[in-house]
């Protein structure tokens, strides 16, 4: 399994484009042409809405969505948040929820090396805090920091994660994240008090997505961290 960091920490890529590049190579991993890859970038402001989403989810101003082929609802991708695309084979019988917990899992991790506990929420995808101790007037709802939403086609995986570094999360107002209303969106900046880089952060999630990927994938190839 290799890693592609495309123009990471350079320049912000559109959506579309990238998307037409997961394709590509999903299309050549599938055939057998491409070892397993995972695309590592940071996007232009962008709205992306999974199959799942419903109407009242959109903003409600006529900001410009793109409809994608994964599973989940809206969210929004754009600088300071790093976004993971893993096009891997996985081994049968294929299993996508465990899948996705393997991803939640590696962002659980990356969370803990900066000291912060991260957890999962029964019934919902991606990765949160828990909320705070109520009676303190200050006190928080739980918050999301990653989201993660995947499809799986001829065994192999395409869309990813979306693990919020340090973005404007303003960008979230304007919709119902993952429809989701509830809860609230956060940051690993947010959450540590401190700023919170990709560039800091990307080592990371490299070296636990190549632990726990490596017991799910058909080839079992070792990873290239």
């Amino acid at each position: 399994m290799r890693f592609d960091e495309l123009d990471l920490g350079t320049r912000h890529l559109p959506y579309e484009p990238t998307w037409q590049l997961q394709r590509e190579v999903h299309a050549a991993v599938a055939a057998g042409e491409q070892e397993d890859t995972v695309l590592l970038c940071e996007h232009e402001s962008v709205y992306t809405a999974g199959r799942r989403t419903a109407k009242w989810d959109r903003p409600v101003d006529d900001t410009p969505v793109v409809d994608v082929d994964r599973g989940g609802r809206i969210t929004w991708h754009g600088p300071g948040q790093l976004v993971g695309y893993p096009i891997v084979r996985l081994a049968a019988p294929i299993d996508v929820v465990r899948y996705v917990r393997a991803l939640e899992e590696a962002i659980i991790r990356t969370c803990a090396d900066l000291g912060l506990q991260a957890e999962r929420v029964e019934g919902r995808s991606g990765v949160w805090f828990a909320a705070d101790e109520p009676g303190d007037p200050r006190a928080r709802r739980a918050r999301k920091v990653a989201a993660i939403g995947v499809r799986v086609s001829r065994a192999v995986t395409m869309h990813g994660f979306a693990l919020n570094c340090d973005p404007d999360l303003t960008a979230f107002d304007r919709i119902v994240p993952c429809g989701i209303d509830d809860a609230d969106v956060t940051s690993l900046t947010a959450e540590t008090g401190r700023h919170v880089t990709i560039a800091e952060v990307t080592p990371l999630v490299r070296g636990h997505l190549a632990d726990v990927l490596a017991p799910l994938l058909a080839a079992g190839d070792a990873a290239l961290v």
